[in-house]
């Protein structure tokens, strides 16, 4: 079926590039359009405690956005800082949408700073107000605040911090994929040999990211799809039409060499049977790994789950017919690996590259390089045993944000001072004894420094404020939202700590439904495509591996902050929440990628000879090139994310590129091939013997082919594509 696909797009091959390209043009008309459709997605699911618990408090006692505003850099009592903030903040109580206004200069708050230098404001705004009109109200509020006559005014809250959020992420996603696109076009004519041979997988992938677009542009009128997810989704696009792009040239012009005679179809067509039989299997690892993600239910999630199911789609239909049909427009132009052109100036050496040297030398001692890696990922895991995970809120900003400055100036100056409560919910009223009793208890939770009963509550229903030093999501005020719940089940908590607390209870609660999922999925692909049960045990045990080092040194570089400095960022103490769970379904994803590209050739080997290290060794040598060059453009893609300055997205790509880095190295290049030594025959159980390859069926009679179908009509030109049979189908100079 896919060597019938691969000859039809070949034959076809216009036709399937117009498809294409109108494709391409739709999305880049239409699809710019996702970010104006964007919205940010809860972190929870609906029936969450603490969004049950919000939502019954919001219709007892609505309340709008707030802005906090941090006033500072001269004394609170200063004459001209007094007279102008008195008037300003009568102003902004009368800007239209603004509901109240707590401040030390109009309203007595009391909220002043140490050694009198700065102060703390709080607007509330109106609760009807639609987001669109928040926002613009908040704005106007913002512009009043720094007419206020102080050297340093800090505005922030949640809403304008949501707000700078987007702004950087549409920004950050413009300058990375610029800088993505420039640096992997050069990597990717220089692997390749030409221009015209460069260009054609960052063609595909284009088209790729531009029906990527197109669909979350759909997808955003059905459900919240957040500017981050449309960064994370459109660049692992792009990462992943590469790879396969690559994938499928390099087998091309292995068959061209071995049968440089054969017209240009029947090439595609042989190409597509091995190549895209990878592709196909990749692609449906890819998708199954980001599947795992829906297990969770919540919005953000299910959003990346559902647009990353659609790239992969999209890179995987461009893998097994875009792709060919451009090998089958531009073959004249893609040289043999080592071929002298204008980008070779000399022919390359040939030779075994790095994944074969590597592969060698882990054969000939398989123990000792199996111990010493296991060893060497295992010590790099060790920060994952302290690992914090928070929701990042507004320290996910860069640090020259003003909405990020104020807020941890407020959480330095005033959270220990003037905390903000922990809001709970009782359905009885506040006069009811055992009402009453319950606050007694309350009260008495160690840390607690006061419970107040808040006003304006219908009668049937009470409302109290806990209050405790510290941060309002900090570890002290998650274990009291567990204390206050253990105390009396009846007891509905909400606010940041009950939110932070029910995201992680989630995750643990569903993270093993996740891992079976993903595992039991990925390792049936496995077991289809190599026929053993015991190599997708020894892959996802591997794919565990790389996870675990990834995560410790993440732990390591953004929660202790080694390294921060040359990234370009400032730590804040923990990971952001889901940076562990996205990065476990990209790398589960990519690292079969990989392992699917290996074992495909070395399964190929096997059904060959039945020599299990030949066919180790032949499988990572033929396509340890191939390998390479597509790490190297990944890496080069997510390294793209780490350019950015939002610190959530910059600990994805900075996890992505150590995971590449780690997986293609020391995992398939040492790990890899010294358990596969180490197993020999066992690796192929239960078979242990290769079942013997049916001949190949003659090829059908075809047409005279066209000039433009054959690999080259003098014998000068098929000499410059010519490659010696049976040798490597190495992409460039060799895969080190």
């Amino acid at each position: 079926m896919l060597a019938r696909l691969g000859r039809a797009a070949a034959r076809g091959r216009y036709v399937v590039c117009a498809i294409w390209t109108v494709l391409a043009l739709a999305g880049a008309v239409l699809g710019g359009s996702v970010y104006d459709r964007t919205e940010s997605p809860g972190r929870l699911r609906p029936d969450a405690p603490s969004t049950l618990a919000q939502a019954r408090l919001d219709a007892l006692d609505p309340e709008g956005e707030t802005v906090v505003a941090v006033i500072g850099g001269r004394d609170f009592h200063a004459t001209a800082l007094v007279d102008s903030a008195t008037r300003i903040m009568f102003e902004i109580r009368a800007i239209p949408g603004v509901a109240e206004v707590t401040d030390a200069y109009t309203a007595g708050s009391g909220m002043i700073g140490p050694e009198r230098q700065n102060s703390l404001a709080v607007i509330e705004l109106q609760p009807e107000l639609s987001d669109d009109e928040a926002l613009a109200v908040a704005e106007r509020v913002a512009a009043a605040l720094h007419r206020i006559d102080s050297p340093e005014i800090l505005v922030g809250g949640k809403l304008l911090a949501e707000r700078d959020f987007n702004d950087q992420a549409v920004a950050d996603a413009a300058f990375g994929e610029s800088v993505a696109l420039v640096v992997l076009c050069a990597a990717l004519i220089v692997m390749l040999g030409g221009l015209a041979a460069g260009l054609l997988p960052l063609g595909a992938a284009l088209a790729v990211v531009a029906g990527t677009l197109l669909a979350l542009t759909g997808l955003a009128g059905t459900m919240p799809v957040s500017e981050y997810t449309v960064n994370v989704v459109t660049l692992l696009g792009l990462g992943l039409a590469v790879d396969y792009s690559l994938l499928i040239v390099a087998r091309f012009r292995e068959e061209r060499a071995a049968d440089p005679g054969a017209p240009v179809p029947e090439l595609v067509a042989r190409t597509v049977a091995t190549a895209g039989r990878a592709v196909l299997v990749s692609g449906l690892a890819v998708g199954i790994a980001l599947s795992g993600l829906f297990v969770f239910a919540e919005p953000l999630l299910a959003a990346m789950a559902l647009g990353g199911a659609l790239v992969v789609a999209l890179a995987t239909a461009a893998g097994l017919t875009l792709v060919p049909a451009l090998v089958a427009i531009a073959h004249r132009r893609i040289p043999a690996p080592g071929t002298r052109t204008w980008v070779w100036r000399r022919a390359a050496r040939r030779g075994p590259g790095f994944l074969a040297r590597s592969a060698g030398y882990a054969q000939r001692r398989p123990a000792v390089v199996a111990l010493a890696v296991t060893v060497g990922l295992l010590v790099l895991a060790l920060p994952l045993l302290r690992a914090n995970l928070a929701d990042s809120d507004a320290r996910s900003l860069p640090a020259t944000s003003a909405a990020r400055q104020a807020y941890e100036v407020v959480q330095r100056d005033f959270a220990d001072r003037y905390p903000q409560p922990v809001p709970v919910l009782i359905e009885a009223s506040a006069s009811d004894p055992a009402t009453v009793a319950l606050l007694e208890r309350m009260r008495a939770v160690p840390g607690v420094t006061d419970v107040d009963v808040r006003e304006g509550i219908p009668p049937q229903a009470t409302v109290a404020e806990v209050e405790l030093p510290g941060g309002a999501s900090g570890p002290q005020a998650q274990q009291l939202v567990r204390d206050l719940r253990a105390l009396d089940p009846s007891l509905q908590v909400t606010g940041p700590a009950a939110e932070l607390v029910d995201a992680k209870d989630a995750t643990a609660a569903r993270l093993p439904a996740a891992l079976a999922v993903v595992v039991l999925a990925t390792g049936l692909l496995l077991f289809l495509l190599t026929g053993s049960l015991v190599v997708p045990v020894k892959a996802l045990l591997m794919n565990l591996l790389t996870l675990a080092a990834t995560l410790g040194v993440l732990v390591a570089v953004f929660q202790w902050g080694w390294g921060a400095g040359l990234l370009g960022f400032t730590p804040w103490g923990a990971l952001d929440l889901t940076t562990p769970l996205l990065l476990f379904v990209f790398i589960f994803g990519l690292s079969m990628d990989y392992e699917v590209f290996l074992l495909a050739r070395i399964r190929e080997e096997w059904q060959r000879h039945g020599d299990n290290d030949r066919a180790v060794l032949a499988g990572i040598t033929a396509t340890g090139p191939v390998v390479t060059a597509a790490a190297v453009s990944i890496g080069i893609v997510f390294l793209g994310f780490a350019l950015g300055d939002l610190i959530a997205v910059k600990e994805i790509g900075v996890g992505m590129a150590v995971a590449v880095l780690l997986d293609v190295t020391v995992v398939r290049g040492l790990l890899l091939p010294a358990l596969m030594s180490l197993l020999g025959r066992t690796n192929w159980w239960p078979t242990t013997h290769p079942s013997p390859s049916p001949p190949p069926p003659p090829p059908a009679p075809a047409p005279a082919p066209r000039s433009s179908d054959l690999p080259g009509r003098r014998a000068k030109a098929r000499s410059r594509y010519a490659q010696v049979p049976g040798k490597s189908d190495d992409l460039g100079r060799g895969d080190g």
